[in-house]
C-alpha cells in the first residue's frame, strides 16, 4: 500500500509502478537475448534466487509512510532520468532506444516526487516534519546507486553503458534545488548501504519475493 492520502494519488503511484515494471521487463528481455539463452523476462524474474538479484538497496525499501514513499522516488526517479538521457547516447542501439523510452517516463515520476517534496515540505509543520524524516529514512541508501562493478565500468569504458558515478554531481545539484524549494535540509552524511549490486538483501526483500515467486513456484510452466 502506498498509503497517500487520496485515491487519485494511489492510481498515480500505480502508474509509476506500471511505468518502472515495463522498464523491468524490457531490459529482462533484453538481457534474455544477449546472454544467448533464450530466457524470457517470466523466466528471469519468477527462477532466480534472492542472491541472484542484483539491484539497489534502496528499492527494497517498505513504503512505510508516504513521505517515505515520496522521498524514496525523488531519490531514484532523479538518478533514473539522469542514468536513462546518458543511455539514450549509448553505443548499444538496445540500451539507447530503452534509454530515449524511459527518460520520458521518469521525467514524469521525478516531476510528480518534486511536486509532493515540495507540497509537504511547505505545508503544516507535521507534513515538513514528516517528509523531513521521509529524507533522512532513505538518504543512507542514495550513494549506492552511484556504485558499479568491474563489469559496469568496463561498459563505460567502451561506450556501450554508463557509469553511475558519473551522474551524481548532477544528481546532487538536482535533488539539492527541490529540497531548497522545499524548505528542507539535505540530510548529513552517515552510514551508507552497500552490497545490493552483490547480491546482498535487506531482510525485507527475501518474504517479498517469495511472494513475487509463489504462483510460477506452484505452478511451473503455467500460463494464464
Amino acid at each position: 500500500m502506498t498509503k497517500a492520502p487520496t485515491i487519485e494519488e494511489d492510481l498515480a503511484l500505480s502508474n509509476i509502478a506500471l511505468d518502472l515494471l515495463g522498464h523491468a521487463r524490457t531490459l529482462l528481455s533484453y538481457s534474455g537475448e544477449l546472454d544467448g539463452t533464450g530466457r524470457s523476462d517470466d523466466d528471469l524474474a519468477y527462477g532466480r534466487t534472492e542472491r541472484q538479484f542484483r539491484n539497489a538497496l534502496l528499492v527494497e525499501l517498505d513504503n512505510g509512510d508516504f513521505a517515505v514513499t515520496i522521498a524514496r522516488q525523488l531519490v531514484y526517479a532523479q538518478y533514473g532520468l539522469l542514468l536513462c538521457t546518458a543511455l539514450a547516447g549509448a553505443g548499444d542501439a538496445g540500451l539507447a532506444g530503452f534509454g530515449a523510452r524511459a527518460a520520458k517516463e521518469l521525467e514524469y515520476h521525478r516531476m510528480h516526487a518534486a511536486q509532493w517534496t515540495v507540497r509537504l515540505g511547505r505545508g503544516t509543520a507535521e507534513s515538513h516534519r514528516r517528509m523531513q524524516a521521509g529524507l533522512e529514512r532513505v538518504w543512507p541508501y542514495a550513494g549506492e546507486l552511484f556504485e558499479a562493478d568491474e563489469l559496469v565500468e568496463r561498459l563505460d569504458a567502451d561506450g556501450t553503458a554508463v557509469a553511475p558515478a558519473r551522474l551524481r554531481a548532477d544528481w546532487e545539484r538536482e535533488v539539492a534545488g527541490v529540497l531548497a524549494d522545499a524548505g528542507l535540509t539535505v540530510p548529513a552524511p552517515s552510514w551508507h548501504a552497500t552490497g545490493g549490486r552483490s547480491g546482498l538483501h535487506t531482510e525485507a526483500f527475501g518474504p517479498l519475493l517469495a511472494e513475487f515467486q509463489s504462483v510460477r513456484r506452484q505452478y511451473p510452466g503455467g500460463n494464464w
